[in-house]
């Protein structure tokens, strides 16, 4: 049970800063404790833990424009941040974490300013079907955490440039641009700016508890720690990690996110693989190339090779999509380029 309630507000615009500051939380969480932090990024797009930064991003125009590139442990899809979104971090310890009571306190607060902001879809708050949040979610043994972004004025058009959306994930949300399923909360209604939607996020997180929250310090933060962990995230291999040369490619998109498989076949044989994914379940993902390497490049055995994945119930659906999508791969596979 929740027993006690933090707050913390991030003052630095650096997301590998927040990110490791948040990080830090997730791996501290005191017992019976929820966390909430409120943090801010300029100019930054993060892609999920399992995705194609080069795939999901115009990497190249970002950082010729002094923009930073970031990719979160968590999964999702890629997001662009400006200082005209929040965003904001729950953590709470494994048996104490939930989403449903979490994402009511950003309801709350939104309705506060007289919009019906509703849960959508996966993992997208809404009003009248307007995108202006973007959920991801991380569990460990220990803890959970639970962050998201709120459009308050961010610029859509820099969002557009920076980001290249797949024509299937638009398809699927049935619009025809990035720009077009999003909404800024400030022209529904002008009164929403950063600061008013923090204090109001605030009253949201104590009368959802129905608790006092105490405002946590920079004293009360190791600071050591948090820049050892923003160091990792800040990294080449962490961000970007490699581009793989690959001969066969397979892309589709489920219900659940969307997948991409690149094979580097050698004499016949599949001698690397990478998957790309902005699913929700980065651990399920991660399961999925150990199964392949090695093995002889066709696809019906491919798909075979995923059957100790639907073991475990929750994998069920997923893994049975891939194993479709692999029985199929002679009629949709791409031929890439080895390097």
């Amino acid at each position: 049970m929740i027993r006690n309630l933090q707050f913390y507000r991030g003052t630095g615009t650096n997301p590998y800063d927040n990110l490791a500051l948040e990080a830090y939380f997730f791996q501290h969480c005191p017992p019976e404790t929820c966390i909430f932090y409120l943090w801010q990024n300029e100019r930054t797009v993060v892609i999920g833990k399992n995705q194609n930064a080069w795939r999901e991003c115009n990497v190249d125009l970002l950082e010729q424009e002094n923009g930073f590139l970031a990719r979160r442990p968590s999964g999702g899809g890629a997001v662009f941040h400006d200082l005209g979104n929040l965003n904001f971090t729950f953590v709470a310890p494994a048996e104490d974490y939930h989403v449903s009571r979490q994402l009511d306190v950003i309801c709350r607060a939104v309705r506060t300013f007289g919009l019906n902001a509703q849960k959508t879809g996966r993992n997208d708050i809404a009003v009248d079907g307007k995108k202006f949040s973007g959920n991801a979610f991380q569990k460990s043994k220990k803890a959970g955490c639970h962050h998201g972004t709120l459009l308050i004025h961010v610029d859509t058009a820099q969002m557009a440039r920076y980001l290249t959306v797949s024509a299937k994930k638009l398809q699927a949300k049935g619009v025809p641009s990035v720009q077009s399923r999003v909404v800024n909360l400030q022209a529904l209604c002008p009164a929403i700016t950063v600061e008013s939607l923090s204090a109001a996020l605030f009253q949201a997180f104590e009368e959802t508890y129905g608790l006092t929250a105490q405002i946590l310090s920079s004293e009360s933060v190791d600071w050591e720690e948090v820049r050892k962990i923003s160091a990792s995230f800040a990294s080449w291999q962490w961000r970007l990690g490699r581009e793989m040369p690959f001969s066969c490619e397979l892309a589709e998109r489920f219900s659940w996110g969307e997948v991409v498989f690149r094979f580097d076949v050698n004499k016949g044989k599949i001698t690397d693989v990478q998957v790309y994914s902005d699913a929700m379940d980065t651990d399920f993902i991660g399961k999925v190339p150990p199964l392949l390497r090695n093995l002889p490049f066709s696809f019906s055995a491919l798909a075979d090779a995923l059957n100790p994945l639907a073991q475990t119930p929750q994998y069920v659906t997923m893994t049975t999509d891939l194993q479709t999508l692999l029985r199929n791969g002679s009629q949709q596979a791409k031929g890439g380029k080895t390097k």
